[in-house]
């Protein structure tokens, strides 16, 4: 009698480990096919359609083309993006541009993303216009977000797409450039360059952030 006890208690302990095992490994696996894609902005009509809000454009312009909408969440909009396996997070702070690092590390932990599945769009005027860079780290480049991003993970090791918007503009006049809309003839190739943004998103996810980088970097 005694035997047969011991022997269904190893059965159901084989069984709940077995279990419990296969639980982790399906989590630890849908864990690692998310991704947390953040847009840089600012929030308000009068950002809407400035080149330091590229990254929002890129954003909103994936959610229209996929018939998705945003939803207004804690610290950001948010929606989300199923691809071929992949759950792409599409957030949109709303905390400013200069605090976007709050709630990058807040949709970060909600969601359970690891930092190597973050993805962050902002614009770059080191860049010719439209031209496409991604990197897996690197300094914050004098941009105020990335700074807020880099200072609240306590780490340069995140993976950032830097949209280019060109230096066209005269000395003392940055920050009118950078708040300023987009000339008549940058609208016009705007679209094409917004695609091929989705599509470097895309890759991010399914191909790898190397992969992408050789695909996308300077096209």
């Amino acid at each position: 009698m005694l035997f047969l006890f011991l022997h269904k208690m190893c059965k159901f302990i084989y069984r709940l480990f077995t279990k419990k095992t296969a639980s982790l490994i399906n989590e630890a696996e849908t864990t690692m096919k998310k991704y947390l894609i953040v847009g840089l902005g600012n929030i308000g009509a009068e950002y809407h359609n400035t080149r330091h809000n590229i990254g929002f454009k890129i954003l909103d312009f994936l959610v229209e083309k996929e018939a998705l909408t945003f939803e207004t969440n804690k610290l950001g909009d948010t929606s989300t993006y199923k691809f071929k396996g992949r759950t792409f997070i599409l957030l949109k702070p709303s905390t400013y541009m200069n605090l976007s690092g709050k709630s990058v590390l807040y949709w970060l932990t909600k969601e359970k993303i690891p930092i190597e599945n973050l993805l962050v769009v902002t614009d770059d005027l080191n860049l010719p216009f439209g031209s496409l860079r991604l990197k897996i780290k690197g300094s914050d480049g004098g941009h105020n977000g990335l700074k807020d991003i880099q200072d609240k993970l306590q780490t340069t090791k995140y993976n950032r797409f830097r949209f280019g918007i060109s230096d066209e503009f005269s000395k003392g006049r940055q920050v009118d450039y950078v708040l300023g809309d987009w000339s008549s003839e940058e609208n016009e190739k705007l679209p094409e360059r917004l695609n091929k943004s989705i599509e470097l998103i895309k890759s991010f996810g399914l191909a790898g952030i190397n992969n992408t980088m050789n695909t996308f970097n300077g096209k």
